[in-house]
């Protein structure tokens, strides 16, 4: 059993990436994203305090992360292993998600840091589309990752939808305090020799093979 962390900003197409592994090699795959929306639809007052921190470009708290994820390990089991998408995001989260699996007797295996600039990670951003139905990722702006009819889910048919929170103000926000927060865990997990950088400019292809000679 391995797990596995997705370190990367906005727009890298770490969701694409994390679902590939996903199919072709069974892991389970925690989206701290897909948590957090789940949590939203079922509108209590715990759900519409979640949307106005995520719609205000802020994060969610880390207790209250860490929580959500501590019920998923409890609810789903993975003799392959789990991607953790969107977790951690700063280095108290990255210790605290440490203990809590060696409490499990588990840990981390691999680190992916999937590497973009600015401007690439925007232009990825506002041409993302989700399919609602079965969570599959396009982009309207890259040959590769449109679907093959223009607005609606190769999978399923489904109309595809823009994220509610894919906006300007949003993006400069997180990708600040991605520069501020993550950069630290860069060099924790390097530190124990489990950090492989990948350069999220090219195509999803070659990016999912570099991904591949590590695992």
């Amino acid at each position: 059993m391995k797990n596995i962390i997705f370190i990367a900003p906005h727009g890298t197409g770490k969701g694409t990436q994390c679902t590939n592994l996903m199919n072709k090699y069974n892991f389970n795959h925690l989206s701290t994203g897909d948590l957090i929306r789940n949590a939203i639809k079922k509108q209590d007052s715990f759900a519409k305090n979640l949307e106005e921190t995520i719609n205000s470009g802020q994060l969610v708290s880390d207790e209250i992360v860490l929580e959500m994820i501590k019920n998923y390990l409890k609810e789903n089991k993975s003799e392959q292993g789990i991607i953790f998408d969107g977790y951690p995001r700063n280095l108290n989260q990255a210790k605290s998600l440490d203990k809590l699996l060696e409490s499990l007797n588990q840990k981390i295996d691999i680190v992916y840091y999937l590497d973009i600039t600015k401007e690439e990670a925007f232009k990825r951003t506002m041409g993302r589309l989700i399919c609602p139905n079965c969570n599959k990722s396009y982009n309207k702006y890259y040959d590769d990752l449109k679907p093959k009819n223009e607005g609606v889910c190769d999978n399923c048919g489904t109309k595809l939808e823009s994220r509610t929170d894919d906006t300007k103000e949003a993006f400069d926000k997180l990708f600040d305090i991605f520069l501020e927060d993550t950069y630290p865990i860069l060099d924790y997990y390097e530190n124990k020799n489990i950090l492989f950088k990948i350069d999220a400019s090219k195509n999803q292809e070659d990016i999912f093979k570099e991904i591949e000679k590590v695992i």
